[in-house]
């Protein structure tokens, strides 16, 4: 007797299920995307306990007649191919046919439906991945999607879905991420008879941002724009006051789907090192519109995965047009004596925070640029009038490939450090400083700004192979384990671009005889340490990350807070600032100058209201 037998069609919709259904948020997904397809301008997502005993989704759509509600829940069947070409220029969201069949091997279904022709709706039933009744029913135009008990018939699944709070964000991150991605759609969410948000629909993604994840993410946002003869790139990048812990607040979206490219993350991310701090991630939305037949989105169960026909065209484009062009979002932290409720001044509120707390208090209310941008950074005109604008910035750049790229940001003039009057410092390591012309004070961490220096200067070195080696009277005997060792000589190219001279010594020692000048010698040992420690840490490939590291590292002897500064050298200091290409934040991230005008300062001693 053959052992090989025929599963059931009811067990086959069940595995099948299990590739496109993981957890109620792909449910969610799934049907609201169901329902964008439908042409839909309203969305309504509902649910309860975390979504594993109800969902609905409800949305204004074209709906469905009989006929296709008979069909809509068979597998493989789907309105949106005619022919196997189809799948090469894909523009809707859903395509395969699985999202109902798989929900509905694994819960029970209830539709509410009815076309513009009808003149009533028509109610529907399944269980078990069979369509059991239809009738009649009053209905509005579109159609609402009843999910209950999730993985009744599948415990195991059950069993292996994650805490209350978990699941809830999973959803609260999926409506979110199609919200932004579909900013001319309203959509309203409603966790456990509580409203956590609305958008209005108006088509505006700063104003749909604002809506959903808030004021202050919202101002930090520049607008970014990308055109080459292959694609186009439109959105919004985050200036260098704005990042975040984690990569939650990246949305990409490739011809209005909503995708995840680490590669293209890292790309934006690598734009910001030095930028911004570190382990802290830029915040993008962009959106890709590409020939749909350049694009692949049929190599994942969930469609989260893309692949491009020549994604290295795409990819060098955008990174020359952000390394070009990432000067433009810098800006100068504003002092912001307010009291605070939150503890941590460098997050920002997101949307899990509104969720886990249950908040109902964004109801839409629209937001334009001029009020979004009401309490950003005030760059200095010096014909002595301060001016706030923001500006279409078009470059054409043969380096990035002919490409035009616009950011639309705050153009600043660049500050004359050197002509700042030094009032003195503070705690040995905050310089004061005033611009008497726009009435502006500054204050200037001494230690941020000497890294921010000497990292330009070690670079511009490196790169046009100027370092200045400083030959040790005593050279210096370094005694390393042999993992040490071996690195070590891996690198002894690298050591030797960065100006040190080492070379073996022995069985598992190095001897030093040279640094780079730029250091001097009493931290040499030191210093080279650090840097065999940094490479011992990150096995990268990447040439170009690794030296990245590595002068990171080395910005490490730069003037100490505590360390005594007077006059003369703050004001040689500011000099040297001037002359950086990015004089605001150190190698790390962190902010070099804060600012805060008079105006600000006399609220404070209540001699203005």
């Amino acid at each position: 007797m053959s052992k090989i037998k025929v599963l059931d069609n009811l067990t086959i919709q069940k595995i099948a299920a299990g590739e496109v259904i993981e957890r109620p948020a792909s449910i969610v997904k799934e049907l609201v995307e169901n329902s964008i397809d439908a042409g839909g301008n309203q969305i309504i997502v509902e649910i309860s306990d975390a979504g594993k005993d109800f969902i609905r989704v409800t949305d204004n759509g074209e709906g469905m007649d009989e006929d296709d509600l008979r069909l809509a829940f068979a597998r493989h069947t789907t309105s949106k191919l005619n022919s196997v070409e189809d799948l090469n220029r894909i523009l809707t969201m859903g395509f395969r046919g699985e999202a109902l069949s798989s929900i509905c091997a694994v819960s029970k279904i209830e539709v509410l439906t009815r076309r513009n022709e009808m003149d009533a709706g028509l109610m529907g039933y399944v269980e078990d991945g069979i369509l059991k009744s239809i009738s009649p029913t009053g209905s509005p135009i579109g159609t609402t999607m009843i999910i209950r008990k999730l993985f009744y018939n599948l415990p195991v699944r059950k069993r292996f879905m994650k805490s209350k709070t978990w699941e809830e964000n999973a959803i609260t991150e999926t409506v979110t991420r199609l919200a932004v991605g579909n900013p001319e759609l309203s959509f309203k969410y409603i966790k456990d008879n509580k409203v956590v948000f609305v958008t209005t629909g108006t088509g505006d993604v700063k104003n749909t941002v604002f809506q959903l994840l808030g004021k202050d993410l919202a101002s930090g946002l520049k607008k970014l724009s990308i055109r080459t003869e292959d694609f186009n790139i439109d959105g919004y990048v985050s200036d260098n006051t704005l990042y975040r812990s984690n990569r939650h607040h990246q949305y990409l979206y490739v011809n209005g789907r909503y995708v995840v490219d680490y590669r293209l993350s890292r790309i934006i991310e690598k734009q910001y090192q030095t930028l911004i701090p570190i382990n802290r991630y830029p915040v993008f939305i962009l959106f890709v519109n590409i020939d749909p037949s350049d694009v692949d989105v049929n190599i994942h169960p969930t469609k989260q995965e893309i692949k491009f026909t020549n994604d290295t065209n795409i990819y060098q484009k955008l990174e020359a047009a952000l390394r070009n062009n990432i000067d433009t979002v810098m800006r100068v932290p504003r002092a912001d004596l307010e009291p605070k409720v939150r503890k941590n001044m460098e997050e920002y509120p997101s949307i899990w925070d509104m969720a886990k707390d249950g908040a109902a208090g964004l109801t839409g209310n629209s937001v334009d640029n001029e009020d979004i941008d009401e309490k950003s950074i005030v760059f200095i005109d010096y014909s002595g009038d301060e001016k706030r604008s923001e500006e279409s910035l078009t470059y054409e750049n043969h380096e990035s490939y002919d490409t035009e790229v616009t950011i639309e940001a705050e153009r600043k003039a660049k500050i004359s450090f050197s002509s700042l009057r030094i009032l003195g410092t503070a705690f040995r390591t905050y310089i004061f400083a005033e611009n008497p012309l726009n009435s502006i004070l500054y204050i200037i961490d001494q230690h941020a700004a000497h890294e921010r220096i000497m990292y330009e200067k070690l670079l511009k070195e490196f790169k046009s192979e100027s370092i200045h080696v400083q030959q040790l009277l005593q050279p210096v005997v370094l005694d390393l384990s042999q993992t040490d060792y071996n690195i070590a000589n891996e690198n002894l190219e690298h050591f030797e671009n960065l100006g040190f001279l080492v070379e073996p010594f022995g069985d598992k020692s190095m001897i030093l005889r040279g640094v780079p000048f730029i250091f001097g010698a009493p931290d040499s040992k030191r210093l080279f340490l650090d840097i065999l420690d940094q490479l011992e840490e990150n096995t990268l490939t990447s040439y170009e990350t690794r030296l990245d590291k590595i002068m990171k590292m080395a910005c490490t002897s730069a003037i100490k807070a505590g360390d005594n500064v007077d006059e003369m050298e703050a004001q040689a200091l500011l000099k040297q600032l001037e002359e950086c290409d990015n004089p605001y934040t150190c190698p790390h991230g962190r902010p070099t100058i804060i600012e805060m005008t008079r105006k600000e300062l006399e609220k404070k001693f209540l001699r203005i209201v």
